[in-house]
C-alpha cells in the first residue's frame, strides 16, 4: 500500500469517529447546530485529529499486546480536538478578523449563516469539545478492560490521564495557546510595520503550534507513553506548528483558491505582516527545511517509532495544498 492510500484510510477512520460525536439536528436550536455541523463536514485533511491518533497508536501497538489499539479513550478527543480547531477557522474568516468567503473550497460559515450564527457556531464547537472530551470518563472502565487495565489502580491511572489531557486540551486552545495567539495577530494587524519577529514567532507558536502541541501531548499521555517522551512531542509539535504556519505565508503569496480552497493574497489585502515580508520568500523557504528538521529529530529520539507520522509530518510542512 502506497502512502497516500494509507492516508486516505486513516482519514476515513478519523472522520467516522469525528462524526460520531457530532450533535443532532434538532430543537428549536437547530439552526446553530447546522452551522456547527456545516463547518465540521466542510472536510480538510484532518491533521491534528489524525497526529493525535497516530501518536496514541505509537505507544499502544508497540507493547506486543494483541489486536487493534482500543479507539474509546481517544475517540472524543479525536472530535473534541477537530471541533476547537473548527471553531478557531469560524471565527477566523469573520469579518470583524480576515473576512474570508471561502474555506475548505466551500463558502464560509458566516458566508452562508449570517455574521452572529456564525460567532454562535464557533461558541457551540468550543463548548461541545469539551463535553465531548468528558465522555471519556464513561468508557474508561471498559476502555481499561480491553486494553488490560483491568485492576483499580488501572482504572483510576486511566481517568487520571484522560483528566491530564482535557487540562492540556484546555490550555492549548485558550489564553496560553491558540486563543493568546490570535489576541496578538489582530493587535499586530493594528501595528503593521512595527511587528517584530518576536512577536510572530509568538503569533505561530500560540496560534498553529499550540493545537499541534496538543494533538502530540494527548495521544501520548492517554496512552501512557513516558514523560520524556510527552516534553518531546511538545517540543516537536512546536516545530511542526511554526514551519506549518511559515508554509501557510509562503502558499499565500505563491498558492492559489483552486490549490487551497481558500482565497489567497488575504494577508497583503489586509496589510498584515508575515514571516515571507520580514525575512523574504528565499529565506523563509529555507527556515521551513530547518525548524521541519529539527522536529523530525525530536521525533526521532522517541522511545516509540512511527514511520507514517514522520512523514505525516514532513508532507504537512511541504505541502501545496
Amino acid at each position: 500500500m502506497n502512502w497516500e492510500s494509507e492516508q486516505d484510510q486513516k482519514v476515513q477512520r478519523v472522520e467516522e469517529l469525528i462524526g460520531a460525536y457530532l450533535p443532532a439536528e434538532e430543537g428549536y436550536q437547530r439552526t446553530v447546530l447546522e452551522a456547527m455541523n456545516y463547518s465540521i463536514r466542510a472536510g480538510g485533511k484532518r491533521l491534528r485529529p489524525m497526529m493525535m491518533y497516530e501518536t496514541y497508536r505509537m505507544y499502544t501497538e508497540c507493547d506486543g499486546s494483541a489486536g487493534e489499539p482500543d479507539d474509546m479513550v481517544i475517540a472524543p478527543f479525536l472530535a473534541a480536538i477537530e471541533m476547537i480547531h473548527t471553531y478557531s477557522l469560524v471565527h477566523d474568516d469573520l469579518p470583524a478578523m480576515d473576512n474570508d468567503e471561502y474555506r475548505r473550497g466551500r463558502k464560509t460559515t458566516h458566508v452562508v449563516y449570517g455574521e452572529g450564527m456564525a460567532i454562535l457556531a464557533g461558541d457551540g464547537l468550543l463548548t461541545h469539545a469539551f463535553y465531548t472530551a468528558a465522555r471519556a470518563f464513561s468508557a474508561a472502565k471498559d476502555a481499561a478492560e480491553r486494553v488490560s487495565l483491568t485492576s483499580p489502580a488501572g482504572d483510576a491511572s486511566l481517568c487520571g490521564r484522560i483528566g491530564r489531557a482535557i487540562g492540556i486540551l484546555a490550555e492549548k486552545a485558550g489564553t496560553d495557546g491558540m486563543l493568546g495567539g490570535q489576541c496578538v495577530d489582530v493587535e499586530a494587524e493594528k501595528r503593521g510595520e512595527t511587528v517584530t519577529m518576536e512577536q510572530l514567532l509568538f503569533i505561530h507558536e500560540k496560534k498553529t503550534a499550540a493545537l499541534i502541541q496538543s494533538a502530540l501531548m494527548i495521544g501520548a499521555v492517554l496512552a501512557g507513553a513516558p514523560e520524556e517522551d510527552v516534553a518531546r512531542l511538545e517540543r516537536a509539535g512546536r516545530h511542526v506548528g511554526v514551519a506549518f504556519q511559515i508554509r501557510d505565508d509562503i502558499l499565500d503569496v505563491e498558492g492559489s483558491l483552486e490549490e487551497l480552497g481558500k482565497q489567497t493574497g488575504s494577508d497583503a489585502k489586509n496589510n498584515k505582516k508575515t514571516y515571507v515580508t520580514l525575512v523574504g520568500m528565499e529565506q523563509a523557504k529555507q527556515d521551513v527545511e530547518r525548524i521541519s528538521g529539527a522536529a523530525l529529530h525530536e521525533l526521532s529520539k522517541l522511545s516509540r517509532s512511527n514511520d507514517f507520522l514522520a512523514e505525516l509530518v514532513r508532507r504537512m510542512v511541504y505541502r501545496t495544498s
